[in-house]
């Protein structure tokens, strides 16, 4: 238990120091799916966004809505791999190998756990705040004047906007990410399951699961950022919000965000997935010697 529980706070403090450095890649994602085509954009790009938020609120403000998202780190860690060795531990063939569909289905179950639980209300309370940020008047003064004012507006549910977007989108990231991770560590591995991986693999392995991922679900982050800030009341239902989408904005609009959203993912999920394997050796090594 206590190593289990030694196993989360690092994977929630790596996600932690990681979210510190790589914010104001996140800022920037979400402030270009919110910004609209109908109405006159407000960014020209990557730049002008840094450029126009930095001129407005200094530095600072590239990394207004990173508490929410530092106070989920642990929590959502605990979930997502606490769900994930679970399921796998049921999934296992008899010499305790995990097959990359199997491992699909435990990571689609690991991110409509997290999705529910704690990434949800995180995320719409950083979408609020960021798109707050932008509004002639902001009335956000800090987490958890936000958090209160957010609630007192529009009660609990207000912190659970878009919760279909982001169970699709959890979803759909955990699955891919540990679909890709364990086929090519079953790859690398071969014929001999007991074959170590150099860390530095299982980061570019992390790496490349992270960028499979940003491919494969950015349409879904899109709706479910947009489903999540101010102006949501415009939209009746997640499929509204895409119908709405494609039909003011065109394609395109569905892939906002994606240079910065890959930069970060990326790191996100190599670092992540360092830890996780390192951990997870010391846990077999304690609990076979014990």
């Amino acid at each position: 238990q206590t190593q289990q529980l030694v196993f989360f706070l690092q994977c929630g403090i790596a996600g932690g120091i990681e979210i510190c450095i790589t914010f104001p890649t996140e800022y920037v994602k979400t402030q270009l799916q919110l910004d609209e085509k109908a109405n006159p954009p407000k960014y020209r790009g990557i730049g002008d966004c840094v450029k126009q938020t930095v001129q407005s609120h200094g530095i600072k403000g590239l990394y207004r809505g990173l508490s929410s998202l530092l106070y989920g780190s642990i929590p959502k860690s605990a979930v997502r791999f606490g769900v994930f060795e679970f399921l796998s531990n049921h999934a296992k063939d008899e010499s305790g190998r995990l097959d990359s569909t199997k491992s699909l289905l435990c990571g689609l179950g690991a991110g409509v756990m997290e999705a529910v639980l704690v990434v949800c209300p995180m995320e719409t309370v950083k979408v609020k705040f960021i798109h707050d940020q932008t509004s002639a008047n902001p009335k956000y003064k800090g987490f958890f004047h936000g958090v209160r004012e957010i609630v007192r507006a529009q009660g609990l549910r207000g912190t659970y906007q878009g919760l279909t977007a982001t169970v699709l989108k959890q979803g759909s990231n955990q699955a891919i990410r540990f679909f890709v991770m364990t086929s090519l560590k079953n790859w690398y591995k071969g014929d001999n399951p007991n074959k170590a991986i150099n860390p530095l693999v299982t980061g570019l392995f992390g790496a490349i699961a992270g960028a499979a991922s940003v491919f494969g679900n950015t349409p879904l982050d899109v709706i479910k950022t947009r489903m999540q800030g101010l102006e949501a009341h415009k939209y009746k239902s997640t499929l509204d919000c895409a119908m709405k989408i494609l039909r003011y904005e065109g394609l395109a609009a569905f892939y906002k965000g994606t240079v910065p959203r890959l930069g970060r993912v990326c790191l996100d999920v190599a670092i992540v997935f360092i830890i996780y394997e390192e951990v997870v050796k010391v846990l077999n090594m304690v609990w076979k010697t014990e």
